[in-house]
């Protein structure tokens, strides 16, 4: 018997029946997808992966390699170096673990050694997660600040122009309480350990502030009662450097500018002079004592405007605790050391002693050329 419902029913199942073949077509479709599209990434996975964890093929016979990132320096860069020094066998690879773990911004500018036999992940690991390495450097007492911007660069790689710029500023000098036109004087001269590429600003207040050290309190209170300052004191040492090359003479020679100061007698000192001619060291003549400028003490009383150097902590403290003595005169005798004197007489006979002893090894040099010439 035919009921209203026997006709839907028969759609629905005929409809059920109808499906299948065409939703499994779909799904092996997909399948086919999902497995051709897993046999494309398998091999990147497999090799990025066989990359990342590879320990590199390098020379065994050498433990570490120095390597440098420059302030500045993109990963693609870094990652060309690392290449070239065989710490990485691909470059792609390698920015793309460093981007995939987020360490594209840990790894900072400076100077490293980085062991040998590393794999790609502890080669990630050490450049983020390691310090970079201090490097010595050596400033010399009695240094001006192009000479020392000069070693800044030579062993930190800084920019020297830009040094010499930062420590000339005078809102930059007055910014650390120092009211100079400069900071000649102030750069301490000693060895330190400072980072590769470190910033200009921070060697320039670290300088200052390690020749502050030395002006304590109980210093100060000197100074006052010797009615000077710690520009006083720095121009000074900076003459005392310029004089001295025995520890034992800095005070003496110190002395000698105290007392001609204290006489108000001209402070007569050459290495004023040679901070006017600039240049390297070279024998005065007489025309260079008349150069005007107030840098010269042949010239002017008192001490400089300031600083010609920047006096070691030695030269510093001589001036600071000269000798007491009564000389006003000295003279090199050409060993490296000094005769002092009292008086104008005693002064004379040192200098016209010396001058007998250059004029003998003079002739012995002449005699002994003339008879190599002659050969």
């Amino acid at each position: 018997m035919y009921k209203p419902g026997n006709r839907l029913i028969g759609f629905i199942v005929s409809q059920s029946n109808s499906n299948p073949p065409e939703t499994g077509k779909r799904r092996f479709t997909l399948r086919i997808k999902i497995l051709l599209l897993l046999l494309a990434i398998i091999p990147v996975l497999v090799f990025c992966i066989n990359d990342y964890f590879r320990v590199p093929s390098l020379d065994e016979s050498v433990n570490r390699l120095p390597f440098i990132i420059d302030r500045g320096m993109g990963m693609p860069t870094v990652a060309d170096s690392l290449l070239a020094k065989g710490l990485i066998s691909d470059k792609e690879v390698f920015l793309l673990w460093l981007t995939t773990l987020n360490k594209d911004r840990s790894i900072k500018a400076g100077y490293y050694e980085i062991p040998l036999g590393l794999t790609n992940a502890q080669l990630i690991s050490f450049l983020s997660k390691a310090p970079p390495k201090e490097m010595r450097v050596t400033l010399i007492e009695g240094w001006r600040i192009e000479e020392i911007a000069r070693q800044l660069h030579h062993s930190l790689n800084i920019d020297a122009e830009k040094f010499i710029r930062i420590v000339n500023d005078s809102s930059f000098v007055r910014g650390l309480n120092i009211s100079e036109k400069n900071l000649e004087g102030y750069l301490l001269p000693d060895t330190y350990l400072f980072y590769w590429g470190v910033d200009e600003k921070k060697i320039a207040e670290f300088l200052v502030s390690r020749c502050m050290e030395i002006f304590t309190p109980r210093v100060m209170a000197r100074l006052d009662s010797m009615k000077m300052d710690v520009q006083n004191i720095l121009t000074l040492a900076s003459i005392i450097e310029g004089e001295a090359i025995y520890d034992d003479e800095r005070e003496i020679i110190s002395s000698v500018y105290h007392n001609r100061l204290k006489r108000r007698i001209k402070l007569q000192a050459d290495p004023t002079i040679q901070y006017i001619l600039k240049g390297p060291p070279r024998r005065l003549l007489f025309d260079d004592l008349k150069l005007d400028s107030p840098y010269n003490t042949y010239k002017y009383y008192g001490l400089p405007p300031g600083p010609i150097s920047n006096p070691g902590k030695k030269s510093i403290l001589a001036a600071i605790y000269p000798a007491k003595t009564k000389y006003i005169y000295f003279v090199a005798v050409g060993d490296g050391r000094h005769t002092f004197s009292q008086t104008a007489a005693e002064h004379n006979a040192a200098k016209a002693k010396f001058d007998r002893v250059r004029r003998e090894v003079y002739r012995k040099q002449r005699d002994l050329k003339r008879k190599r010439d002659s050969q």
